[in-house]
C-alpha cells in the first residue's frame, strides 16, 4: 500500500481538506481544481476507502482522509526536520524557528531572553505569530511550527509540555485601587462588583475564569471582550475597570508601579500554569532544541519557584 501513497496526490488531499475545499485548495496551489478532484478520486479507488464527504459546500475529511492528513503532516515536519540536522552535521551554523505564542509572552520574552540568545547564535532566524490558547495548541499539534508559549492550556494527547511553572492569575488594578491592599488576596466575588475586562473564551486566561466561576457558582459579566492583553493593560490604566491576567504578562507595568498584581482566592486561579508545549513525539531540529531549552531557562514566565520539567513523549 505504502507505493499507492503518491506524495503530490496526498499533498492535494491536505490541501482540500485543511481549506474546506476543491477550489480553495487550487487556488492556494494555482492549479486546476479538476486536476485535484481527479487524483483525490485516483487516490480513493487505489486505496478502496472513501477519504472525503463530498458537502453542499465544500468536503470533510473521513476517518481515513484525515488519518492520511495528519500522517502527511508528520511527514513533512518530519522530512524539514531531518533537513535541518543534515545541515548540522555539515557543520552550518544557521537554522531557523517558528515559534506560536500568547500575547501575554511577549513583553517577557522581548525584554532580554531573545537577545541573548541572539547573542550566542546570531545567525539563527525566527518567526513569531500570535494567537489564542487553542489554536496555539492546534498550530503545533499539526506541525506548523516547532514550539509553542501558551497559558493553561487543555490536556491534548497530541503535546508534550516540556517546561511549566505556576503563575496564578490575580486581578490587575490600578496602584490606587481599593483592592489593591498588601497582604491581602482578594475573593472572585468581589470582583463582580466592579467593571471587568477579560479574554475571549479562545483563550487559557478565559477558560480557567470559567472553571473557577462554576467552582464558585458565580458568573462574572464582562463590560468589554477582547482577544489583545494590550487592550486589556489600556482598559485598566484608563479606570475602566479591572481584569485578570496573570503577572508575567504585565510585568513592565508592574515594575514601573503604573498596575498592581492582586492576588485572588481561589484554587484553580492559583494552579494554572504557562507551558512551552512542542508536537508529542517530534524530534526537534538542534536550533528548536536549543531555543526550547534556553527559553525555558531565561523567561521570567518560566522562572518561578514551582516550575518543572516534563520530559514524557
Amino acid at each position: 500500500m505504502t507505493a499507492l501513497l503518491d506524495h503530490h496526490r496526498l499533498h492535494y488531499l491536505h490541501e482540500t481538506v485543511r481549506l474546506g475545499s476543491v477550489r480553495a485548495a487550487a487556488d492556494a496551489l494555482d492549479i486546476n481544481a479538476s486536476v485535484i478532484s481527479r487524483q483525490i478520486a485516483l487516490l480513493e479507488k487505489e486505496l478502496g476507502l472513501t477519504l472525503v464527504e463530498r458537502l453542499s459546500r465544500g468536503v470533510r475529511a473521513t476517518a481515513a482522509g484525515a488519518l492520511l492528513v495528519e500522517r502527511f503532516r508528520q511527514w513533512q515536519a518530519d522530512q524539514a526536520d531531518t533537513v535541518a540536522k543534515l545541515r548540522e552535521l555539515q557543520g552550518l551554523k544557521r537554522g531557523h524557528v517558528d515559534i506560536v505564542l500568547g500575547e501575554g509572552f511577549v513583553s517577557d520574552l522581548m525584554s532580554g531572553p531573545l537577545g541573548r540568545f541572539w547573542q550566542r547564535h546570531p545567525d539563527l532566524t525566527m518567526a513569531f505569530d500570535l494567537a489564542g490558547t487553542n489554536e496555539v495548541v492546534n498550530a503545533v499539534a499539526e506541525d506548523r511550527y516547532h514550539i509553542g508559549l501558551v497559558f493553561n492550556p487543555s490536556a491534548d494527547p497530541r503535546i508534550r509540555v516540556a517546561t511549566a511553572s505556576r503563575q496564578p492569575l490575580c486581578a490587575i488594578v490600578p496602584p490606587d485601587h481599593a483592592l489593591a491592599r498588601p497582604g491581602r488576596p482578594v475573593r472572585l466575588r468581589e470582583l463582580a462588583d466592579h467593571p471587568l475586562g477579560l479574554m475571549h473564551r479562545s483563550y487559557g486566561t478565559r477558560q480557567i475564569v470559567a472553571m473557577a466561576e462554576a467552582a464558585e457558582h458565580i458568573a462574572l459579566q464582562p463590560k468589554l471582550t477582547t482577544s489583545s492583553i494590550n487592550v486589556l493593560r489600556h482598559f485598566v490604566k484608563s479606570g475602566l475597570g479591572l481584569t485578570l491576567l496573570p503577572a508575567f504578562s504585565i510585568a513592565a507595568d508592574l515594575a514601573d508601579g503604573s498596575l498592581e498584581a492582586v492576588p485572588i482566592d481561589n484554587r484553580l486561579l492559583a494552579a494554572s500554569e504557562a507551558c512551552v508545549i512542542t508536537r508529542r513525539g517530534r524530534e526537534l531540529p538542534q536550533a528548536a532544541s536549543h531555543l526550547l531549552r534556553f527559553l525555558s531557562g531565561q523567561m521570567r514566565a518560566f522562572r518561578a519557584a514551582e516550575a518543572r520539567r516534563r520530559t514524557r513523549s
